[in-house]
């Protein structure tokens, strides 16, 4: 692990959420499956394109979890809204997170609300699975990461037509497009329950 690897994950375990290193994708998705996922558990999923980098999102669809697909081919959106909902309940939240701080700090940014929502209170348990890239010194710098990375390439995989997707930076002021994503934000530190958020770190870029 680098220094600010090892610095960030000592912060976080001072902040009660539980951050591990993994060294890769198929040591995550093993174990995710010994340790934490159990047959017949309801697990949720927020928009992560980290899950499926790391075959984690394979693993919900294999058949032995009640996974709340929200993306299954042929949804409506009143079912994928109704999904949301349902998350609330679930036993497992699985997401990746927007920036995480040196000082122990989750940084999200929502559009409609349900994955910061379900990151802070609902579902029993969090699985964060984030690379090294999300790592930010401080909240400051989580903001200019959102703005300058994860919003617009997150709106041009959406096929948004916001300002930040055109121009590859966040337009905040004069962004008032029905497509924007930028609506929620939540900063999540110290936790009460410390075995509630789990996150789990690897190596190299993955996600926005």
């Amino acid at each position: 692990m680098t220094e600010q690897l090892a610095r960030t994950i000592a912060a976080l375990q001072k902040n009660n959420i539980q951050a591990q290193f993994v060294e890769g994708p198929e040591d995550l998705v093993a174990l995710l499956r010994r340790d934490y996922l159990r047959p017949g558990d309801t697990v949720a999923m927020g928009g992560t394109m980290t899950a499926a980098e790391t075959g984690v999102a394979g693993l919900l669809a294999c058949g032995d979890y009640r996974f709340l697909d929200r993306t299954r081919p042929g949804i409506t959106p009143d079912e994928a809204g109704e999904m949301m909902r349902r998350a609330f309940f679930a036993d497992w939240y699985i997401t990746s997170t927007n920036a995480v701080t040196e000082q122990g700090e989750l940084f999200n940014v929502d559009g409609n609300g349900n994955r910061v929502a379900a990151m802070a209170f609902g579902p029993k348990k969090v699985l964060v699975i984030a690379g090294e890239n999300k790592i930010v010194p401080d909240l400051k710098a989580a903001v200019e990461r959102v703005k300058a990375v994860a919003a617009p390439k997150n709106c041009v995989r959406l096929g948004l037509a916001t300002p930040c997707a055109a121009t590859g930076h966040c337009g905040e002021r004069r962004c008032r497009s029905e497509g924007r994503i930028c609506c929620d934000f939540s900063v999540q530190s110290y936790q009460r329950d410390p075995q509630r958020i789990h996150l789990f770190f690897l190596p190299g870029r993955l996600g926005y």
